[in-house]
């Protein structure tokens, strides 16, 4: 565990961190060169995209990125997830690569953050200290610890400089991303950039989030059916956010579980999406499954990470309420309602492009829809989302970025819909979604 190779140190200033993109650059480009001259050699005519897009110039792309932490490996994340089939295959595998644990920062750099944070003298707060982390990503790492008055803590701490590379790190990387050609160019994805940067700052905001985590913990103190960790405030500082340790399994490992656990899973899991909408007009947003355990002998679910938590306004959350209701009760003028309401036609937007949208929503709303217990494992919904939304976004005059809000909605339910899929479960999620209907 303790393998120096496992660790890798985090560049902390901007001309670090713009140094390693542009070695990245040249390093992408040598590949092409060196590639083509493979293919040519042996006659063959290469495209452009053929010389970007091979093995070896992805492993770099991802392993750099992956490298910088932060920022920089959190877009790549977040284009990973919203953009789904519009990408390339060859990009899609890279940036999913990112999904996965980043490398922890060397315990020297460890140490100097926590002196930051703590003082010189931070150990002798605690009668334990584990120095290599249970968990490693774009933001932060994660530590267990014991006090010395026998709290045991999961410790969530920030790498040193992500908070002051944000802008330039998605500003470089989006840069990166167009002169490479590895997005395609038809595929505006400013916008997603520029709400990036700004959840990227909450994000980094650890006293935010543990205001959230308070939040959260007072409006699900009646619902046994969740877990949340408390806060620490004494140990919680800007850059580190001090928890109770929570236990239960990673929720993707729920797959090797029998058919009712896994539902009743993805059962709290929609239950909970409909009340933060609905109820709290609070919701985190961020889809990635890491963010939910499951306690096997309690049956609950446990609710992890509230860095993207995103606060709904009324208009918005009733948008979403008369447009599900539309779809259930197949009221098409409703929808498109409260898709105007929602900020959808705040463009001009051509009526068979209305159509498409109302379509594509319809898809998404199909296990509302359904009168009965929808089987997640069985259908191919995902898909046809992603279909219909990459011919949506390449037809000229079809497509708008959607308003702030609706993107990371969106891609809240996605990530959803894509972890039902995955365990195969089977839920009611119409009569979840009953008591909120309009009249």
């Amino acid at each position: 565990m303790n393998d120096k190779k496992q660790y890798s140190k985090v560049p902390s200033s901007r001309l670090s961190r713009l140094a390693k993109l542009g070695s990245l650059a040249t390093r992408v480009a040598s590949g092409m060169v060196a590639e083509g001259a493979k293919q040519l050699a042996t006659g063959h005519r290469p495209q452009i995209s053929e010389l970007i897009l091979t093995p070896n110039n992805v492993k770099r792309v991802a392993d750099q990125l992956a490298d910088l932490r932060g920022a920089a490996m959190k877009v790549g994340q977040l284009l990973s997830m919203d953009s789904g089939d519009l990408l390339p295959p060859q990009l899609t595998e890279l940036l999913s690569r990112l999904q996965a644990n980043a490398k922890p920062m060397p315990i020297s750099q460890l140490n100097q953050s926590l002196e930051l944070q703590w003082g010189n003298d931070w150990q002798q707060q605690f009668s334990q200290f584990s120095f290599y982390p249970i968990a490693a990503a774009s933001i932060g790492q994660v530590h267990k610890a014991t006090t010395q008055d026998g709290r045991l803590l999961a410790l969530k701490i920030q790498y040193p400089g992500i908070n002051k590379s944000i802008d330039s790190d998605v500003n470089n990387v989006a840069t990166l991303l167009n002169i490479s050609g590895l997005v395609p160019k038809q595929l505006d994805v400013s916008e997603l950039l520029n709400e990036a940067k700004k959840q990227l700052h909450a994000e980094a905001d650890y006293l935010l989030e543990a205001q959230y985590v308070k939040q959260y913990r007072q409006l699900l103190a009646t619902d046994t059916r969740y877990v949340l960790p408390e806060i620490a405030d004494d140990l919680t500082t800007k850059h580190i956010l001090a928890m109770t340790f929570v236990g239960g399994i990673e929720v993707e490992a729920l797959v090797q579980q029998p058919q009712a656990v896994r539902d009743h899973a993805i059962e709290l899991a929609f239950s909970l999406l409909f009340k933060e909408v609905f109820e709290f007009r609070l919701v985190q947003t961020d889809p990635n499954f890491a963010n939910y355990r499951y306690d096997l002998d309690s049956q609950q679910l446990v609710l992890l990470d509230f860095g993207a938590t995103r606060v709904y306004p009324v208009a918005i959350t009733e948008g979403y309420r008369q447009l599900m209701t539309g779809a259930v009760v197949d009221d098409q003028s409703q929808m498109l309602a409260a898709l105007k309401q929602i900020g959808f036609f705040s463009q001009p937007i051509e009526p068979q492009a209305q159509q498409a949208l109302l379509a594509l929503c319809l898809e998404a709303c199909e296990p509302l829809k359904y009168q009965g217990v929808y089987d997640f494992g069985q259908s191919d919904m995902v898909h046809r989302i992603r279909d219909a939304g990459q011919q949506l976004s390449m037809k000229q005059g079809y497509w708008h970025t959607p308003p702030a809000d609706a993107i990371f909605l969106h891609r809240k339910l996605g990530g959803l819909y894509l972890l039902a899929a995955k365990l195969k479960a089977r839920v009611d999620v119409h009569k979840i979604f009953l008591p909120y209907m309009t009249e």
